[in-house]
């Protein structure tokens, strides 16, 4: 059977192929409402489907956004990702979703593949990036939005949240609860010093801790993120002869993983261990008790690196760099009745 091709609607719709464009891409000329009709009716009784990859030659550009994220197992980066791909879906674009695995050569690799695609934007959220990513990022000249973190290595759009802000409000909470110290569960040796949210989530911590007039040293302990190698670390931390009364983690992961421990040691949450996460994830409100944290505003950020990805370099100037505020979810965890939700 042939190929059903524009000149055949065309032909059948008695009208030419540029007005046949017009009204699949929406424009960019208006056309009569009488003629788009029978535009459409030629579509649907010919069975005709646009060629997206001709499309994408002619015009250097796909309706593909690229969105690179360090572990989609992780609920963050997962619920981060669900967010961005409604977003797309609200502007008419798809979204293809490649896990760096937070190794640099895996980052590298899905930025070369995105980019040589030509996506209509690229969304990144780095566990680095590398010098070889910002240089793939250069060679290809290409609007890459960073979501979540602002690396050093490349200067290009942002879209984050006030992550030292949130860790300081939120150390400020356990501290006014009377807890004589607040212990931190930071990131693990790797973790990149400047630009990493975890990285600030400590710098709120011990911002808070100095306001107060306490002591930070030997209080701060490292953790991989997810809650099961967290967990493990909980185990030997809440077991030891110097227990923290209060616990902040650098993320909700952990989190889950310290209640976990506390609960296989016998140690009752809040009354002896206050413990307190960040991120937010749903699963934040189902643990027991339900845990304490820092929200933000997922669908806002989304929607606005969605916004930066695909917005022409040509057209209206947008803002390079966007902080959203983060916003304290009180919960049972830390010795608070929970709020209404």
């Amino acid at each position: 059977m042939a190929k059903v091709t524009r000149d055949d609607v065309a032909r059948l719709a008695g009208t030419s192929t540029a007005v046949v464009s017009y009204v699949i891409n929406n424009g960019p000329r208006p056309v009569a409402a009488g003629t788009r009709e029978r535009v459409l009716a030629a579509i649907k009784e010919l069975g005709y489907r646009p060629d997206r990859v001709a499309q994408a030659m002619a015009s250097q550009r796909t309706d593909l956004i690229g969105l690179i994220v360090p572990d989609a197992r992780q609920a963050f980066f997962a619920e981060m990702a669900h967010a961005v791909e409604q977003a797309a879906a609200e502007r008419g674009k798809m979204v293809l979703v490649g896990n760096s695995d937070y190794r640099d050569e895996r980052e590298v690799h899905y930025l070369r593949a995105f980019l040589g695609m030509r996506v209509s934007g690229l969304i990144l959220i780095s566990s680095g990036p590398s010098e070889h990513a910002a240089a793939e990022i250069d060679a290809w000249d290409a609007r890459v939005v960073l979501l979540h973190r602002r690396p050093d290595a490349i200067d290009d759009v942002t879209v984050v949240l006030d992550d030292i802000a949130g860790a300081q409000r939120l150390t400020r909470h356990l501290l006014d609860h009377g807890h004589p110290y607040v212990a931190c569960l930071g990131g693990v040796a790797s973790t990149p010093e400047s630009g990493d949210p975890v990285t600030d989530h400590v710098t709120g911590w011990r911002r808070a801790m100095d306001e107060a007039g306490l002591s930070t040293e030997g209080r701060l302990f490292q953790a991989p993120y997810n809650r099961y190698d967290a967990y493990r670390v909980a185990l030997d931390l809440l077991a030891g002869p110097d227990r923290p009364p209060a616990l902040v983690c650098a993320t909700d992961d952990q989190a889950i993983g310290v209640l976990r421990a506390a609960r296989e040691l016998r140690i009752e949450v809040p009354q002896e261990l206050a413990v307190a996460g960040f991120d937010d994830v749903k699963e934040a409100a189902l643990t027991d008790p339900p845990l304490t944290t820092v929200g933000s505003d997922r669908v806002g950020m989304a929607r606005a690196a969605v916004e930066l990805a695909i917005n022409d370099q040509d057209g209206p100037a947008l803002e390079r760099h966007r902080q959203f505020p983060a916003s304290l979810r009180v919960r049972r965890s830390c010795g608070c009745p929970a709020e209404p939700v």
